[in-house]
């Protein structure tokens, strides 16, 4: 089990009562969606995706009842209350509006990135908002489980003031065949984790920095590759994001050294770790380990877990929508607040098209 000290790197169950209609048969949906909401009970009761056949064997595989020839039938089935999206960015927003139009249809979990752009992601929150839709974004890192305790850890001041903050991800994520023909790449679908993450500890950033370069290793055109960002937020905190997505030769004489680690600094302690996700599908817990002067007498500590990003966080991803809808609150994980980590992933974009620092106000942040 663990000895977690009095932490709580996962969340509570709370609801379980709503009828989830997933879209989507990729690899994030089969393996790990849907593997979470097995072990948590929720009830899956119809998927589609752009192949019927691969929706149906992962039905087989899950027992789910029944499957749709479209994502658009789909959308129309009357006894699907939540609508779990896992599809294209460019082709998410027109499924949203399609699912706003029917009034079964209580809630949305988008996938992330929820557009291609800061301003189409604006106007799909507004869309939602406008047709009364609970809408949540799969920013799933929030539920990872180091950086739930991480979050506590500050909340509860044992590391004083935050000084600095850092994300390095050497890693090699699996590119899906359509993010080929965008002209967004790794700030668009990787980096958007650590930037949105970097929110939830800190708060709105006032402005950004992001320096880019097309990576050789990565065979298909693109702009930016290996990327590096520094954030100054309003506390003083300073907060460096860099994401390396091929992470070294990858022949088969070299040996793999790939990971993901970060480490936040305050007056009164440090806390660091590592996100256990590059290793999937094998798996490993991510990790934490701090030293604070007031809570742990300049001693270093480690809580301990044995769930994992991939796929337990997944559970809280979709039970903060449920509870959200029983409750009539905001989710956890609100569309609206999403449109922030859009900002700061166009002000990124912004920042390398001009060579500056971008401050978020310009994105009405």
């Amino acid at each position: 089990m663990g000895d977690a000290m009095g932490f709580a790197p996962d969340v509570e169950v709370r609801c379980r009562e709503y009828r989830i209609g997933c879209i989507g048969a990729g690899f994030i949906m089969a393996d790990v969606h849907l593997m979470a909401y097995h072990e948590a009970s929720f009830p899956v009761v119809a998927i589609a995706s752009r192949t019927p056949a691969r929706a149906a064997e992962v039905a087989r595989r899950w027992s789910i009842p029944t499957v749709h020839d479209t994502p658009q039938a789909l959308i129309e089935d009357p006894q699907v209350e939540i609508l779990d999206i896992a599809f294209p960015p460019d082709q998410q927003p027109g499924l949203i509006r399609h699912a706003l139009t029917q009034p079964h249809i209580k809630a949305i979990l988008a996938q992330k990135p929820l557009a291609m752009t800061h301003a189409e992601a604006q106007a799909v929150v507004a869309a939602c908002r406008d047709a009364g839709k609970v809408l949540s974004v799969n920013q799933n890192m929030r539920f990872d489980q180091s950086m739930r305790v991480l979050k506590q850890i500050l909340d509860r001041g044992a590391l004083g003031q935050p000084v600095i903050a850092t994300i390095e991800m050497r890693a090699i994520p699996h590119w899906q065949p359509f993010l080929e023909v965008y002209d967004r790449l790794t700030l668009l679908n990787m980096s958007i984790h650590h930037l949105d993450v970097l929110r939830f500890l800190f708060g709105d950033p006032e402005e950004i920095y992001t320096a880019a370069r097309p990576d050789p290793r990565t065979r298909f055109a693109h702009r930016d590759g290996i990327t590096v960002s520094t954030l100054r937020f309003p506390s003083g905190v300073l907060a460096v994001s860099l994401e390396d997505v091929w992470s070294g030769p990858r022949e088969p004489e070299f040996e793999s050294d790939i990971y993901i680690k970060w480490r936040v600094e305050g007056t009164d302690g440090v806390a660091q770790g590592t996100i256990g996700w590059p290793d999937y599908p094998k798996g490993s817990p991510s990790t934490l380990r701090y030293a604070s002067r007031t809570a742990t007498g300049g001693k270093w500590v480690q809580p301990n877990w044995e769930t994992m990003w991939f796929p337990h966080a997944f559970k809280g991803v979709m039970e903060q929508l449920q509870y959200a809808l029983k409750t009539g609150t905001t989710p956890a994980l609100d569309g609206a607040d999403n449109v922030k980590t859009m900002a700061l992933v166009e002000a990124g974009y912004r920042s390398l098209a001009e060579g500056r620092a971008v401050q978020l106000a310009e994105f009405g942040v």
